[in-house]
């Protein structure tokens, strides 16, 4: 491979195209031997001999006589000769004690070269003292350097480097193993400590190739072997989970190797984008398929390969732990237990037996582990032997009495749940017990607004619940913290959430499927029947409480009565709530707000509060109206205002509007209202901080038909999400329009500057009767693409408002309901409310609607006209 390179004319910067051609004919060779199914360590190898001897030529052409005496090395990923098409190139140059002062223009002229043809290497030029200082002060050095490899120059020099950085020298094995063991648990921490993210980094994330490399390092600084097949000869590991490591390495390889090549970049990132070609390319399309299944067979092989070397990494690390630092066997009985001991802190089998003996030993080996917290964790030889004795829980297992308390005492237990159940999942124990959770094992949920896998979400949810418990996160939701004190057996919060989504990617209603599944699960382990009516409840209506708080008008005490009707009891209710809310949390951190948080402690309160007077008697809506009146009425007359200006700024609204508004937000627009004259509108007014954590944008003036088009419109294209609105038009003509809105990213309106500015931008915007064109600074998330959400519309008859609601699930895009508002105008539709709710990218918005004249829209033509004008604004 060498003779070809060293034959090229070499003559300065007259030399560039030749090796630029040169690398870019490897390259597509490279590329074009790539196949998915096959390994690419040749590959990889390939690449990094062909970069050898480019540099090898270059360095001894551009260094001439100093070249034999510094040493050119490769470090990092390049040094393990493991270089991906867009590998980064880590090059040192290390010097002898001359330094860098005689040949610093020949250095210069070398890397300028090499960037020029465009390898693009980074860099280092060091001594050997200043390798061996630098590495002392950081861990991240020693790592590198111990990959190091001499491409070219002086060998005794690079020796002398070698002897060194050695671990009797600095850095001994116990100690970088403690470090390590620190960053891993730092990079874990930034992945939420999941590898189960739906765009995972597959070379930083958990169960990536960076935990290959953890073994690797550590493995290598205490036996300096340079490879990790030695893992067999020193007992780590047998030949069998040696093999699945490698495959696992090889997997992820080929997978980085593919994404290299469809991004033209050193792509990690694992993302939606991708996904689908990369389906493709490793062979999980078919035309008979549903819409995302070939991707979701894809990342399900995906996730269980991580699954197998997340577990590998904490089996070799534990191993290592106890011959690297712990060095001698202090072994310890575990109380009242004859199955198991304690050795060097961790749970220990008492032979290869204990199993087959017992098999609910595998249940009862996780209780021992929640009530000991002094235990580490399980020693990795039992973990081996967990793996081997899964086929012991089958049927007569799942039956078995004993084995079914166990289960059920696991989930009683005050500490340790989220963390031994994520440990059942990873050793496949919960897989083994509920046959449904296999189901959902490493499955995607392929949405906009799910991050995680099923499995990983249902766990994550059960953390949220055991976090309400804990008094030292008792101030992120207080008032959840103060409900968890309600309730009385905590364990059938856990179950219900267990099988919440556990029917997902079944065929049918997956509340329904999961239903059923949670009630014999119920049954079979002895529950009474008031605590399965109660988990099978809760798995059947776990939805209802968020869609009822995002997608109905919680002011209406119509809305709360019916919502009442389907709690039945404060108990249902109060499981119900911190259920809702555990789950929302674990769909995605980004989509929990003070916005969602405000709406479900409204519809709680409201609901508790009904359900308290009881049910048969609902607080009815005049007495409604009179309570806000009279407080809005008496905090208005306490800050000045006269009885004459109060009615005559109430004089254009009607009952409805104090059903719909607070005695907080009346008194807000009244004085507004009585300081303005007609001259002056329209009115808008925008406060930051509402009791729902957005703001409110409020628009007061007369009816000219467009104005919810023209706000909505505007408040997009100023970059506002808009949360909700209320619409209301009153006999006499006069708009009271409401909009709750976000700044894009979630975040509340916090710059006064800001407020002025989307105050006067829309109040201009509504006396002209147009919105300028401009850039709009909404910005589609980058997953929607890859979520094409067919635009659906249906009518409903709603007789208590007396109007047809139009309910419209869609892509959320720029100016969505800038562009419905104008189909209405076209249509001479009346609005009089709107739902808004916009889940990710999804956006499920419901409008509470009339004719011209103030009649609900049952006419089926009327409603072909209108879904064909709606759609055709929404471009199709």
């Amino acid at each position: 491979m060498h003779d070809p390179i060293d034959k090229l004319p070499f003559s300065g910067s007259d030399s560039l195209p030749f090796f630029k051609q040169l690398l870019k004919e490897k390259n597509a060779e490279l590329h074009r031997q790539f196949d998915p199914h096959r390994s690419v360590l040749p590959l990889l190898h390939a690449k990094s001999d062909f970069i050898d001897a480019i540099l090898g030529r270059c360095w001894r052409l551009f260094l001439g006589d100093h070249a034999p005496r510094l040493s050119l090395i490769a470090v990092g990923g390049y040094g393990r000769r493991e270089l991906f098409p867009y590998s980064d190139i880590d090059i040192m140059v290390l010097l002898d004690s001359e330094g860098a002062a005689p040949r610093q223009d020949a250095l210069v002229q070398f890397f300028t070269f090499l960037w020029d043809i465009g390898l693009k290497p980074g860099y280092s030029v060091r001594t050997v003292e200043e390798c061996v200082r630098e590495a002392i002060d950081d861990q991240t050095v020693i790592t590198s350097l111990m990959e190091m490899r001499l491409i070219c120059g002086d060998q005794a020099l690079y020796e002398t480097l070698r002897e060194a950085i050695a671990p009797d020298k600095i850095w001994p094995s116990d100690q970088f193993f403690a470090a390590k063991m620190k960053e891993q648990r730092q990079r874990y921490a930034k992945f939420h400590d999941t590898a189960y993210n739906l765009e995972p980094n597959i070379k930083e994330g958990p169960g990536g190739l960076r935990d290959r490399q953890v073994i690797a390092w550590v493995f290598k600084r205490h036996y300096n072997s340079s490879t990790l097949k030695e893992l067999i000869k020193y007992g780590f590991l047998p030949v069998s989970e040696y093999n699945e490591l490698v495959d696992a390495v090889e997997v992820l390889w080929r997978i980085r190797y593919a994404l290299h090549l469809q991004t033209n970049r050193c792509e990690d990132r694992l993302i939606f984008d991708y996904q689908r070609e990369l389906a493709a390319q490793f062979g999980f399309s078919r035309e008979d398929q549903q819409y995302n299944q070939d991707v979701e067979l894809f990342m399900q092989f995906y996730f269980k390969t991580v699954q197998g070397l997340e577990r590998l990494n904490e089996m070799l690390l534990q191993l290592f732990h106890e011959r690297f630092i712990n060095g001698h066997t202090d072994i310890k009985p575990i109380p009242d237990n004859a199955q198991f001991v304690s050795i060097n802190g961790y749970l220990e089998a008492v032979d290869e037996q204990a199993f087959i003996r017992n098999p609910a030993s595998l249940l009862e080996m996780i209780l021992i582990l929640q009530q000991h917290p002094e235990l580490k964790g399980v020693r990795a030889t039992t973990i081996r032997l967990v793996r081997k004795s899964l086929h012991l829980i089958d049927d007569d297992f799942r039956h078995d009495k004993t084995a079914n308390r166990l289960f059920v005492k696991i989930f009683q237990q005050p500490r340790g749940l989220t963390h031994q159940l994520r440990r059942m999942n990873r050793y496949g124990i919960l897989a083994a017990y509920l046959p449904g959770f296999a189901n959902i094992v490493a499955r995607m949920q392929y949405d906009l607004f799910h991050i995680y896998t099923v499995d990983e979400h249902t766990l994550f949810v059960i953390r949220n619940l055991r976090r309400f418990s804990l008094e030292k996160h008792k101030d992120e939701l207080p008032l959840c913290n103060q409900i968890f004190l309600l309730i009385g057996k905590p364990e059938l919060l856990y179950f219900a959430a267990l099988f919440h989504d556990i029917a997902k990617g079944m065929n049918g209603d997956h509340s329904t499927i999961g239903e059923n599944i949670a009630r014999e699960f119920c049954r079979q382990h002895d529950f009474s029947a008031h605590d399965t009516k109660l988990v099978a409840w809760l798995v059947r209506n776990h939805l209802i409480m968020s869609m009822t708080a995002q997608r109905k008008d919680i002011s209406d005490p119509d809305v709360i009565y019916k919502f009442a009707q389907q709690a039945a009891s404060v108990e249902y209710l109060n499981h119900l709530y911190l259920l809702t809310v555990a789950d929302i949390r674990a769909t995605n951190p980004e989509l929990w707000n003070s916005w969602k948080d405000s709406l479900l402690r409204e519809l709680y309160s409201a609901t508790h509060l009904m359900l308290r007077r009881g049910l048969p008697n609902p607080a009815g809506q005049t007495d409604r109206i009179l309570e806000t009146k009279k407080e809005a009425y008496d905090e208005l007359l306490k800050l000045g205002l006269s009885k004459a200006d109060i009615d005559a700024s109430w004089r254009h609204v009607n009952d409805d509007y104090f059903l719909r508004y607070s005695a907080d937000e009346i008194v807000w627009h009244t004085i507004a209202i009585a300081s303005s004259s007609e001259a002056e509108l329209p009115l808008v007014l925008l406060r930051p901080q509402t009791q729902h954590g957005s703001a409110e944008v409020f628009v007061y003036t007369t009816n000219e038909g467009n104005i919810f088009s023209i706000s909505t419109a505007t408040l997009d294209q100023l970059g506002l999400t808009v949360l909700d609105a209320r619409i209301m038009t009153t006999l006499d003509n006069y708009v009271l329009n409401s909009f709750q809105v976000l700044e894009q990213n979630g975040e509340p309106i916090t710059d006064l500057l800001r407020e002025v500015h989307i105050c006067s931008v829309l109040r201009n915007n509504l006396l002209n009767k147009a919105v300028h064109e401009r850039k709009n600074i909404h910005r589609q998330s980058r997953q929607a693409k890859h979520f094409p959400i067919p635009t659906s519309i249906r009518f409903q008859d709603d007789p208590l408002s007396h109007c047809t609601i139009i309910e419209l699930i869609t892509t959320d895009r720029a100016g969505l309901l800038s562009k419905i508002g104008r189909a209405f105008l076209k249509q001479h539709i009346n609005l009089h409310n709107a739902k808004i709710t916009t889940i990710g990218s999804r956006a499920e918005d419901m409008f509470y609607v009339t004719d011209s004249a103030l009649r609900p829209i049952t006419d089926a033509e009327t409603q072909k006209k209108l879904r064909e004008e709606i759609v055709s604004a929404l471009g199709g």
